[in-house]
């Protein structure tokens, strides 16, 4: 009896069981009919028919993020670097992700893994870290395009590490080394061209500056000499006009005649002075009637040559 029972609890809930399904929010559930497609359902709740309808696929409608695994890519100048990344998709169709594709995960992550090599076998490897954005978009256009009769659509594929070889890095570490040490000599012939030229510069601002200033000197000195010689024309003409004044004034003659004895005189003394003979020259006659027409009287003067 109690026997009986079990079994017929058991059965009632295997019927209720195959009967009765509960599709979430983030899920949707295909149901075959006898092996053959019946209905997608959406999220709720549904009542089936045992041992005739089957919940035979079940997907997920979220967003999904798939891991690319790690692998080995030789890019376009021969160097081997590793290379993963994330792979974002949605099921946008649940009957064609379930009959158009066995496993669509497994074909987005071969898809993407042979994508990526052709992508990054065509850069170079410093093409490959700036220019992942074209990487990843070339990526997505070949995943969708191929993913459309899956049902999937393909959201975003980003490259997550590029990893070249032990080997590599110690080659490239030493090749920027190289560059740096490069720079830095290219840097410091810079300088010293740089260092050269303001020197030169310099000196030759310093030459002209000081030809400059001759060339000023000589004019000041060109244009004081002329302002001077000027002043003293100046002057001398105005002596001289004063002078021809003063003669064309009553006893102007005279007092001429006079100034010039006397400028005779004292020429004649100096003259005397530094010679060992005193000399009454013949021109004296000359004074005396000078004097004579001055004084109105006449003087008697002897020439006379005397040993001192």
């Amino acid at each position: 009896m109690l026997t009986l029972t079990s079994i017929t609890i058991l059965l009632i809930g295997f019927v209720i069981f195959k009967t009765v399904i509960i599709v979430s929010e983030r899920e949707n559930v295909i149901v075959e009919r006898l092996g053959k497609f019946h209905t997608v359902l959406s999220p709720g709740l549904y009542f089936l028919i045992p041992f005739v309808d089957n919940a035979a696929y079940k997907h997920e409608m979220r967003e999904q993020v798939i891991d690319i695994p790690a692998q080995s890519v030789i890019t376009s100048d021969n160097i081997q670097v590793e290379v993963d990344g994330l792979l974002y998709i949605k099921v946008m169709d649940a009957k064609k992700a379930s009959y158009g594709i066995g496993n669509y995960e497994a074909a987005s992550i071969n898809l993407a893994q042979t994508t990526m090599r052709a992508e990054i076998g065509k850069l170079t490897l410093g093409e490959t870290f700036s220019e992942r954005d074209k990487v990843n978009h070339k990526i997505i256009g070949e995943i969708d395009k191929a993913s459309d009769p899956w049902g999937v659509k393909v959201l975003r594929y980003e490259i997550k590490d590029i990893t070249p070889t032990k080997h590599v890095i110690e080659t490239l570490e030493k090749q920027m080394e190289a560059e740096r040490e490069k720079r830095a000599e290219i840097t410091r012939a810079t300088a010293e061209k740089e260092k050269l030229i303001n020197v030169s510069e310099g000196q030759k601002r310093h030459a002209i500056n000081l030809s400059e200033g001759e060339k000023q000197k000589r004019i000041n000195e060109a244009l004081g000499r002329a302002e001077s010689i000027k002043l003293i024309a100046d002057a001398t003409a105005k002596s001289l006009q004063m002078v021809g004044n003063a003669i064309n004034q009553p006893g102007g003659k005279e007092a001429l005649k006079m100034k010039l004895i006397d400028q005779y005189i004292d020429r004649l003394g100096e003259i005397i002075e530094g010679s060992n003979v005193s000399i009454f020259p013949a021109g004296l006659a000359t004074i005396k009637g000078i004097f004579e027409e001055i004084q109105g009287k006449k003087i008697n003067l002897k020439p006379l040559v005397e040993e001192k």
